[in-house]
């Protein structure tokens, strides 16, 4: 009974006091389960921030400096603009392109005619859609199955290209286009957050032998390779030389 009267005593004077008062010396007591078993009050942890791998590249090279002079004048032997023709792009430093044309006529002999095309894709970090390097997998990923799915395509097929960045497969494969038998291979590559895509394709005319598939792939699995590399090294094709970044990076080592 004396313990009862206390109380109400207790939650009178409380009553009579400001609100805040009552919320920080006015409590109940010790033996109604609330706080711990020390009196001290418990507060939620807080959660960690969401975290991403940051991006390994955060720009581009010129997309038209990432092959050399030398490997333009032998896959595009005429090609009309040596420099190549750069496609158009709302970030630079995000998506790149640029190809090159050219038919190479040798009178009664037939003309040869190639086509080279190589397009840069950086994807950069963000916590809500992946790491750089995850979401350029992904895109790595629908640029072969774009590869694979040509309309028309003959023979095609694909292949693991090793030794050309994080990953890369060749795909390789004959279409007829204006009458003739083209030979087409494409390298799709990744290297950490940046996907290259280079497409070499050619034709005989007049009565000039198409070149071989197999030929094709080799040499744009080397220009591949070039691109490639110059994407890690971050700059382009130096003018004084008329080579690439990365064939100046590989006389340097």
């Amino acid at each position: 009974m004396h313990r009862s009267a206390s109380r109400l005593t207790r939650i009178l004077a409380c009553a009579a006091v400001p609100v805040m008062l009552v919320v920080a010396g006015c409590s109940s007591d010790p033996g109604d389960g609330s706080g711990d078993a020390d009196g001290s009050s418990t507060s939620p942890t807080a959660r960690p921030s969401a975290t991403v791998a940051p991006a390994k590249f955060t720009g581009l090279p010129d997309a038209c400096a990432t092959l050399g002079r030398k490997t333009i004048d032998s896959l595009v032997p005429k090609a009309k603009i040596k420099g190549g023709s750069a496609g158009k792009s709302s970030d630079i430093t995000a998506r790149a392109s640029c190809s090159w044309n050219g038919l190479d006529d040798n009178g009664v002999k037939g003309s040869q005619y190639r086509w080279l095309d190589v397009s840069l894709t950086r994807y950069d970090s963000d916590v809500t859609l992946g790491s750089g390097a995850e979401r350029a997998t992904e895109y790595y990923t629908k640029e072969l199955a774009g590869a694979k799915g040509t309309e028309g395509a003959k023979e095609l097929k694909a292949a693991p290209a090793s030794g050309i960045g994080s990953e890369a497969t060749t795909i390789t494969y004959s279409l007829t286009k204006t009458g003739e038998d083209f030979a087409y291979a494409t390298v799709v590559a990744r290297t950490e957050n940046v996907v290259v895509t280079l497409t070499y394709n050619g034709a005989g005319y007049a009565g000039a032998k198409s070149p071989g598939v197999a030929d094709m792939s080799k040499d744009a699995v080397a220009a591949a390779k070039e691109a490639v590399t110059a994407v890690s090294v971050g700059s382009g094709q130096t003018p004084a030389t008329g080579e690439s970044a990365a064939q100046e990076s590989a006389k340097a080592e």
